[in-house]
């Protein structure tokens, strides 16, 4: 069976699959604490590929999909194409280089799953992004028709979700790469720089100075949260809050008002209320005025951190308005 041509209007909620319980919430915490010291580490290459059984679903793959898309290959032992199919995907998930996260779960040992997505062939290859999921393909397939699945999984990924995948450490697993000392990074002075321009209300300033970092490597981590916090504090600088919350009373159904009132809301720490304001906003307007407030609402992610637990919550209700 070739691969289908992908298409999100098959997502499935798979919040009914697992509770989000007290585990995934210490843990979500738990990340969420780490990225704001300092961001998630990069991982090795071996890190790519991952056995997942039930009792890891909701840690390995629920959570791990609000940061990177999760593929998911359903396999068995005794399953000729599978032997075919498996080697395939391992060796493209380590050429993608963190683009997304290879899950491997055995149908045998997981009979829930494979119910749970309603299987009824293996090899079977889904993908979850941002707590959705969604089929790929069933059976083995020529390696170009994979290859262009998952562009556009990743393409799908980042442009309706803002998830731009893992940062991959290719000499993590080298001999005595653990002890080698940690050059200082070449951006230092213009993150210095970015740093003092916001202690001194110098919000332009700050923007130039991550901008500058960003030109030159687009993924800088530091850099990406700066220049979203800097461009949201500039935006509010000089509203008039009054008006704003006024106008965004009085006019539900315009896109400028509520985007405005949720840039307030987050600044005064009203997270999930601007999640909320901007997620209804999507629901309700369609072309121009919704891309406009998805794009906003992706903005405001970057701000709060991926790892957050509010963020993945409202990714998941962004992803169900959409589709």
């Amino acid at each position: 069976m070739q691969p289908r041509n992908m298409s999100m209007s098959g997502v499935v909620d798979l919040a009914a699959v697992k509770a989000a319980g007290e585990a995934k919430a210490k843990a979500e915490q738990a990340r969420a604490e780490a990225a704001r010291q300092g961001g998630s580490a990069a991982v090795p290459p071996s890190a790519l590929v991952i056995d997942v059984d039930e009792a890891g679903f909701e840690r390995d793959i629920l959570q791990r999909s609000a940061e990177v898309p999760v593929v998911i290959d359903f396999w068995a032992e005794w399953c000729e194409p599978c032997k075919q199919l498996g080697p395939l995907l391992e060796r493209l998930a380590v050429e993608y280089n963190g683009r997304f996260l290879l899950a491997k779960i055995d149908v045998d040992a997981n009979q829930m799953l494979m119910q749970q997505f309603g299987i009824q062939g293996i090899p079977a290859v889904f993908a979850v992004v941002a707590g959705q999921a969604l089929p790929l393909f069933q059976g083995a397939a020529p390696e170009q028709q994979i290859r262009e699945t998952l562009d556009q999984l990743i393409q799908v990924a980042e442009e309706r979700f803002g998830l731009t995948g893992i940062a991959v450490d290719a000499d993590a697993s080298a001999p005595g790469a653990a002890d080698a000392p940690v050059p200082a990074g070449p951006y230092d002075a213009l993150l210095e720089a970015a740093v003092t321009a916001l202690d001194s209300g110098d919000l332009a300033g700050a923007v130039q100075a991550y901008k500058n970092v960003l030109a030159d490597d687009p993924g800088h981590p530091e850099a990406k949260l700066g220049l979203a916090q800097a461009e949201l504090l500039r935006r509010v600088q000089g509203m008039d809050v009054q008006q704003v919350r006024k106008d965004a009373a009085e006019k539900p159904a315009d896109v400028t008002a509520q985007i405005a009132a949720a840039d307030l809301d987050l600044v005064g720490g009203h997270v999930e209320d601007a999640f909320g304001r901007l997620v209804e906003a999507v629901r309700v307007t369609a072309g121009e005025d919704r891309n406009a407030v998805r794009v906003r609402l992706l903005e405001l992610f970057e701000v709060v951190g991926a790892e957050d637990p509010r963020v993945t919550a409202a990714r998941g209700a962004l992803a169900r308005v959409l589709f």
